[in-house]
């Protein structure tokens, strides 16, 4: 389970760092200010038995999640492709604002989903790539080579 986590955050790092740097170019100041959350979404009580993420009674849940894109609170977010639920990146104010969307989201207040969240820091490596190749030795976050972990 913890492999499953971390494969997760892996893969959404990933495409976060890619999406970050494009983004990064066009937000202004203030949206890179903002707290970053991971929603990890898990069955509730209401999930249909048997059924895939894709048979389930989703169809508020993907409205809402849209409403949250196009308001720019949510850069992120699908199911999981091995049908454990879906997750979220949230780009919010605060965790109060983070935690006031996920407990409006309509799959949440069904029961169909349950959540976890995390806050998450992402990191630059667009800047990271950029710094390494023009050194000979690859450059990590500062808290990685201090050997802080």
């Amino acid at each position: 389970m913890k492999m499953n986590a971390c494969l997760l955050g892996l893969t959404f790092a990933l495409i976060c760092s890619s999406s970050r740097s494009i983004a990064a170019e066009n937000e202004p100041q203030q949206e890179q200010t903002k707290a970053t959350y991971l929603v990890i979404y898990r069955p509730g009580p209401a999930w249909l038995a048997g059924k895939s993420v894709l048979e389930q009674p989703l169809k508020e849940h993907g409205k809402y999640m849209l409403s949250l894109y196009i308001k720019g609170s949510m850069k992120l977010a699908g199911p999981l492709t091995d049908d454990a639920g879906g997750a979220v990146l949230l780009a919010v104010a605060d965790e109060s604002e983070a935690k006031t969307i996920v407990a409006a989201d309509p799959a949440v207040k069904s029961g169909i989903f349950v959540y976890e969240m995390h806050p998450w820091k992402l990191q630059p490596w667009d800047e990271f790539a950029k710094k390494a190749k023009g050194s000979t030795q690859p450059v990590a976050p500062a808290e990685h080579r201090s050997g802080a972990r």
